[in-house]
């Protein structure tokens, strides 16, 4: 059984390619406040250190995240705390879509939220994190992110079709088709990295410690940022070759140049 010890589930031992990074505009999506962080955000400080402008939509404000702490209390404890963090790699906009945390439902409702959100903010590329049962290292994936990933990932495609939510059209947002690709952070089976060695891992750091009152609230015992980030990059980094990595698993939503039948 492969366990999060094992280097081969970081994809080390087999070369990714790099994801291109010939874009401008991202949006990251995810179930609740913290998930961008395990990760992605340093992936996120680097976008932005080259002038790219990433945007945040959580599904949810991390209302029932806390157990010693009333979900009345959390939710803005949370908010707070994710606002920090994301301001530590760049991003000024975090957007929340108020769906109950721990129970958010797959259907329409999801879907035309994250599309608003995407022919608002009009990205190339969308991120978010693994929409499959079992994660990166067999780790098994909770029902909220599974359920934000996928509709982010139908979301995506959903936005350029002016039939679907046309009622969207009637807040004057035009249908957008400028999604190339959807990368899921976490996935088993990732397809390409982010080198994040450096400043971009110690951005990422940082915007993870700013959820210090989450983590608290955990009762993670020896729980710090630093040493877990820096291990799961490294694990990750053989795959690129390179000291510090984040994987995605990428999904295209259109052919780069011409289909393969008129190449």
């Amino acid at each position: 059984m492969t366990t999060l010890d094992d280097a081969s589930a970081f994809g080390a031992g087999s070369a990714l390619p790099v994801l291109p990074e010939d874009w401008e505009r991202c949006l990251a999506v995810a179930a609740h406040p913290d998930d961008i962080e395990y990760g992605t955000a340093s992936a996120v400080a680097r976008w932005t250190a080259q002038g790219k402008r990433v945007t945040y939509l959580l599904a949810t404000r991390g209302e029932a995240g806390i157990d010693g702490l009333h979900p009345d209390q959390a939710a803005p404890l949370r908010e707070a705390e994710e606002r920090a963090g994301a301001r530590e790699v760049g991003v000024d906009t975090v957007e929340f879509l108020d769906h109950t945390d721990g129970i958010v439902e797959y259907g329409p409702a999801l879907r035309r939220d994250i599309v608003r959100a995407i022919r608002r903010h009009r990205p190339e590329v969308v991120v978010s994190g693994a929409f499959s049962v079992r994660m990166i290292g067999g780790m098994t994936n909770q029902a909220d992110h599974r359920v934000v990933g996928l509709a982010a990932l139908d979301a995506a495609r959903d936005a350029g079709n002016r039939w679907i939510f046309p009622e969207l059209a009637e807040e004057g947002l035009e249908p957008w088709s400028g999604v190339r690709a959807v990368c899921f952070a976490g996935a088993e089976r990732p397809s390409h990295g982010v080198d994040i060695t450096g400043e971009p891992l110690e951005r990422g750091i940082a915007s993870l410690a700013a959820h210090a009152e989450y983590t608290k609230g955990l009762g993670a015992q020896g729980f710090e940022p630093r040493p877990f980030l820096t291990w799961a990059a490294g694990m990750a980094g053989p795959a690129l070759g390179v000291e510090a990595a984040v994987l995605f698993d990428v999904h295209q939503l259109a052919f780069e140049g011409p289909p393969p039948w008129l190449r």
